[in-house]
């Protein structure tokens, strides 16, 4: 590549403060949430519109330079970790929201719109959006496409996938393409479920439609408070077993339990050694028969405590306690991995007994706190960076995590997306057969690796990584990168 000449390109694209270049100016885009990787693009730019953006991405290709697309940088699994040569494309000022349509109940955003504005915009409709992802607030839809991001109240409503109708996207090079509809019957084979999901491998998303849903009419909330993780995690099996659907069905730990009740005070018991959090929403009768039903199969279930939300504002206390669970278990551990994987909602009791002996195994702790309905297991792996060797010894706990869950007939992701963090996983998963199909797949669409290089695949060129030489754990063959 000439270097040079590739910058001089986007010099004609973009004015001199929206092209970053400097170090210091290129510091904050060297990693996203998951800050053990780091590596330095070479440039960043920041257009402020679509039509920047697909001259941005022609101007890569025609150069044969890999590029990163980003929002807010939220990603867990390294999904907007750049490329040392390449480019980060920041789209946080294609934040428009272009039509909401409350007839039919459709909106029109740009990629770098934050997730809980769609929400706002369409409350005085009584609309909403309902894939919320605990980063809600900063998260952008972008993001949550390119990783089909779930959240608590996906147990009901489903993931970014089922909410998303069409895509206006720039292919890898530079091409435009027009994936769905605004129509919950798109006549065209499925390539919005192709590109959803795919960790920007395809391209990036220009413009994306999303269905909106009624807001519903009332809320039933309770906390249920147990004396052991599995515990908690057989009432969930309970719960659907009995046929109810709950908007939400979330479990914290004592660890994150402290962790919330420090930071936010919610008002957890912060003797429990599991709080269940389970949420009934829609049609007031509705949810007033099914309250009874939940009521019975909670109490089968031997909580030692159960508090009910009364009103709006208990409600609310609820919820900040649990969506602020992630960053305050930063009052308890300088650093901490944030695991995520699957397993089979009826064998999460089982899961959560064999996380425990796994941390005492490892001398580490591990605070949890997930969506236990989708069976969404979030793993807290706190470290100390300082220490010599701690981060390789969390990362080998992680491991020894996932392939837990591939053991339990589970999944190496849930939400966070494969990204950089996991890729190495994937051939436990998937064999060999599948693993050449989303290859092909791949090199169709983007032969010269060009989105998101290095990302999802194992063996393909990696991004500059944060840790030098092979890992001690790599060498001792427990855990491989490729």
């Amino acid at each position: 590549m000439n270097q040079a000449a590739f910058l001089a390109a986007l010099r004609k694209i973009f004015p001199e403060h929206r092209l970053l270049t400097t170090p210091a100016a290129l510091a904050a885009y060297e990693s996203d949430g998951l800050t053990a990787f780091q590596a330095r693009p070479l440039a960043v730019v920041i257009p402020e519109t679509q039509g920047e953006v697909i001259q941005a991405v022609k101007a890569c290709y025609q150069f044969g330079v890999p590029f990163v697309a980003r929002g807010s940088g939220t990603s867990l699994s390294g999904g907007a970790l750049p490329v040392k040569e390449g480019i980060v494309l920041a789209l946080n000022r294609l934040n428009r929201i272009l039509k909401l349509d409350p007839q039919q109940r459709i909106a029109v955003v740009e990629p770098g719109v934050v997730n809980i504005e769609i929400t706002k915009a369409a409350a005085p409709y009584g609309l909403l959006y309902a894939p919320d992802p605990s980063s809600q607030p900063i998260c952008t839809i972008g993001g949550n496409v390119a990783f089909n991001s779930g959240g608590a109240h996906c147990l009901k409503y489903g993931m970014t996938s089922n909410h998303v109708l069409g895509l206006k996207v720039v292919l890898p090079d530079g091409e435009l393409a027009e994936l769905g509809s605004d129509s919950l019957e798109s006549v065209d084979a499925d390539y919005v479920g192709l590109f959803g999901g795919s960790e920007g491998l395809f391209g990036i998303a220009l413009e994306i439609t999303v269905r909106l849903l009624p807001k519903p009419e009332t809320y039933r909330t309770l906390l249920a408070a147990y004396r052991s993780l599995e515990a908690a995690g057989d009432a969930v099996s309970s719960v659907i077993a009995s046929g109810l659907l709950p908007g939400a069905l979330e479990i914290m730990d004592n660890l994150s339990i402290q962790a919330a009740e420090a930071a936010v005070k919610p008002g957890y018991p912060l003797d429990a050694a599991a709080l269940l959090i389970v949420e009934l929403e829609g049609e007031r009768a509705q949810v007033e028969a099914e309250w009874a039903r939940l009521k019975e199969v909670i109490d089968a279930s031997q909580p030692y405590l159960v508090k009910i939300a009364r009103d709006d504002e208990e409600r609310m206390r609820i919820w900040k306690g649990r969506k602020s669970a992630f960053s305050a278990v930063g009052r308890l551990s300088p650093d901490y991995i944030v695991q995520d994987g699957v397993v089979p909602r009826r064998r999460l009791g089982e899961a959560l007994a064999e996380i425990e002996k796994l941390s005492a195994k490892w001398g580490i702790r591990v605070a949890n706190v997930f969506h236990a309905g989708d069976g969404n297991l979030h793993p807290l792996i706190m470290f100390d960076g300082r220490e010599p060797g701690a981060l390789q010894r969390a990362e080998g706990l992680a491991s020894e995590i996932i392939d837990l869950c591939i053991q339990l007939g589970g999944s190496i992701t849930g939400e966070h997306g494969v990204g950089i963090e996991k890729r190495q996983y994937m051939p436990r998963q998937f064999s060999k057969t599948d693993m050449d199909a989303m290859w092909a797949l791949r090199k169709a669409i983007d032969p010269l690796e060009l989105a998101n290089r290095g990302k999802v695949f194992p063996g393909s060129e990696a991004p500059a990584l944060h840790q030098v030489g092979a890992h001690p754990l790599e060498r001792a063959g427990v855990i491989s990168r490729e």
